[in-house]
């Protein structure tokens, strides 16, 4: 029988594991829902071991489905980036709520790096800028909160890392503190151009270095699982985060091709070949992927809302019943009535950068209604889609042929639609949407000796939507659209 490869999909709002075949069709897909937890305002953590005994049941129900373990050649992992982890060496127990990647609470530490003029510095080492998004000021705030945590990790007790290093961990019985390089780029402690830690940094965010775990490429040896708990030692040959095992998945592996993943947040990632492009626009310079002895890097720009929106205005408001009914909502107006809704929730991420901003609703009238507010949020999607792109635009990258797009939101027929239409550019959403997972198995299979390269061939014809809009009407929304932002920065700034 054909060998099949294991797929853990480990993301900010569930566990999935997705068994594939050669032909890159699923055989089996087991999923459960992630609580999410919010002890303060702007404050959001997972529970790492709830994490880890979903990741553990969602795989040996998937095994089992097909046929037990014997069937797994090996295994990838994709993974939320930059949520942080502090754990025990010795057992791998989570000494602490994982603090994740959303989470504001060490805003006032890079405002005070920023302050002491530190941004330059970690910008051109690592691409990222200064923002508590990343990983660095979480581990040092972990190690801080915890009574003992920094002596201990001094002392090489304890480990910290992000969600794909904690799992190979526990996986490999900890036999294994190791991450890879896409999921270290995302860190701020990492030279790209060295894919190793770099000591200044490390001093300068207060990280000790016996804490960190080894980098590895994507695609290799990571260690193997241990029998018992799926039944044979598989190896773990393919891990890359999220956003980057998404490029994979789309196969956007030439300079020059974007995709977009609309889940909790929005992501977009432009392949930009061999050599790091610094932003000059506050995008994200970080490594798109290392395979098979070659690297790409990429340049990204960060959405922190964009499912989380639609799932707000179904829980929080209780506009919606459920995210279907926010396209029908949206149909059945002429226009947005001027309505926007500016998703701050935490933050605003690229091209803003923006820790303090809080999400508003601007251009209400007494004519307003609940569908103004659905459609407003779903508009809000392609706006900061669009923002990215004048950023990008901004940096001298050509304007694309197409934005490949993924994620849960994509389902949403009449918003792939606005965004082309806003942006200007066709819009290509592929039949099968698990491009994360899909990353992970080719980078997997690749390290496990299973494939040559990284190349495939989408089995079916993605959907296309190309722009309909008229160049006026789109500069009209746009306006207003940066109008509403701008509002919000100010707010922010007060």
């Amino acid at each position: 029988m054909d060998p099949l490869i294991l797929a853990i999909d480990q993301g900010t709002t569930s566990t999935r594991a997705i068994v594939f075949g050669l032909d890159w069709k699923p055989r089996a897909l087991r999923q459960i829902e992630l609580v999410q937890h919010y002890p303060r305002p702007g404050w959001v953590e997972h529970d790492a071991e709830e994490i880890w005994r979903a990741t553990l049941q969602t795989c040996r129900e998937a095994i089992r489905d097909v046929g037990g373990p014997a069937r797994i050649a090996c295994v990838g992992i994709t993974n939320q980036r930059e949520t942080t982890v502090l754990w025990e060496r010795h057992g791998g127990m989570a000494l602490h709520k994982a603090i994740v990647w959303q989470d504001r609470r060490t805003a006032a530490i890079t405002d005070d790096l920023r302050a002491g003029g530190h941004e330059a510095e970690v910008q051109a080492k690592t691409g990222l800028v200064l923002d508590p998004y990343f990983s660095a000021t979480k581990i040092a705030w972990l190690l801080d909160a915890v009574p003992g945590a920094r002596e201990r990790a001094e002392k090489g007790e304890l480990a910290a890392g992000t969600i794909d290093c904690f799992l190979m961990h526990r996986l490999t019985g900890g036999a294994a503190h190791v991450t890879d390089v896409t999921n270290a780029s995302r860190t701020s402690l990492m030279d790209l151009r060295a894919s190793d830690w770099d000591d200044p940094l490390l001093n300068l965010f207060g990280v000790p270095r016996p804490v960190m775990p080894r980098i590895l490429p994507c695609s290799g040896r990571f260690g193997n699982v241990i029998e018992s708990l799926f039944g044979a030692p598989v190896p773990i040959t393919g891990v890359a985060g999220d956003q980057q095992a998404a490029l994979v998945g789309h196969g956007a592996l030439s300079p020059g091709e974007i995709k977009v993943t609309y889940g909790t947040g929005a992501f977009l990632v432009i392949n930009v070949g061999a050599r790091p492009k610094a932003s000059e626009n506050k995008l994200l310079a970080t490594v798109g992927y290392e395979a098979d002895g070659a690297r790409a890097f990429a340049l990204e720009g960060s959405i922190f809302s964009a499912g989380s929106t639609i799932q707000w205005l179904r829980d929080g408001p209780r506009l919606i019943e459920d995210s279907r009914e926010s396209e029908a909502l949206a149909q059945g107006l002429p226009d947005n009535g001027g309505v926007y809704l500016v998703p701050g929730f935490t933050g605003l991420g690229a091209p803003w950068w923006e820790a303090d901003a809080r999400g508003a609703v601007m251009g209400l009238t007494r004519d307003s209604t609940r569908a103004h507010l659905v459609r407003a949020g779903l508009e809000a999607l392609a706006y900061q889609t669009a923002d990215l792109l004048d950023a990008l635009a901004a940096d001298g990258a050509p304007r694309p042929s197409a934005l490949k797009v993924d994620g849960g939101v994509t389902a949403n027929g009449w918003a792939m639609q606005f965004l082309a239409d806003i942006t200007g550019v066709p819009v290509e959403r592929p039949a099968f949407q698990e491009m994360t997972a899909l990353g992970a198995a080719r980078l997997a299979a690749l390290g496990a000796g299973l494939i040559e390269d990284l190349a495939v061939e989408p089995p079916e014809r993605p959907a296309v939507w190309t722009p309909r809009m008229v160049q006026a009407e789109r500069a009209g929304l746009l306006a207003g659209w940066k109008a509403a932002v701008r509002g919000v920065l100010a707010t922010a700034a007060g």
